[in-house]
């Protein structure tokens, strides 16, 4: 953990829970971020839309916006506002679980796998690496992305026309490119 109250560089891994093969970023982060950035940060590094709910889950604590997670249900969800990364994350190697878009259920596990010095001329957020495209939003999971993923490799699949009229012809699994997801965190993240 950071000792002083200067911020430090968090290299996080960025993991999509499940997808094989992986599927991953690996970000560098100001360590005083709010868990309400980081989220942003996800969004843009993935390629998620930021169409619906999430939380971050700390031990047995939710932590997300408050008003989108509760349903009605009396739960108990803290500010994400409020929560700053270097809080959560204090060593290296140390992990927290991300969830976006209940229905579909997508899970992420953040490591922090390196602590930096801070650099004032490090542009941040920045993604330095990935694998892999993020699967398309509404897709139905991890389980829904291997199905239209099989789907995609076989071209006499009934379902195959209507899944490329759905995804269009650009979509690429194996695409990712450090460029464009920099420009998504430029244009994105606040």
């Amino acid at each position: 953990m950071p000792r002083s109250s200067a911020p430090h560089i968090y290299q996080l891994k960025i993991s999509l829970k499940g997808a094989k093969p992986p599927i991953w970023r690996r970000v560098l982060v100001k360590s005083d971020i709010d868990l309400g950035t980081l989220h942003e940060v996800i969004q843009a590094a993935m390629g998620w839309l930021n169409c619906h709910m999430h939380q971050f889950v700390v031990g047995g604590t939710l932590i997300g916006v408050q008003d989108d997670n509760d349903f009605g249900l009396d739960m108990d969800v803290e500010d994400e506002r409020k929560w700053r990364i270097d809080h959560v994350l204090r060593g290296e190697k140390d992990k927290l679980h991300y969830e976006y878009d209940f229905g579909d259920d997508w899970q992420h596990q953040i490591t922090l796998e390196k602590i930096l010095p801070f650099d004032p001329k490090e542009r941040l957020p920045r993604c330095v690496t990935g694998r892999r495209a993020c699967p398309p939003e509404d897709c139905g999971g991890i389980w829904g992305y291997e199905e239209l993923l099989e789907i995609l490799d076989d071209p006499t699949h009934p379902e195959y026309d209507e899944i490329l009229e759905w995804l269009g012809d650009e979509f690429d699994p194996a695409y990712f490119e450090t460029e464009v997801t920099n420009a998504m965190l430029k244009t994105f993240v606040n």
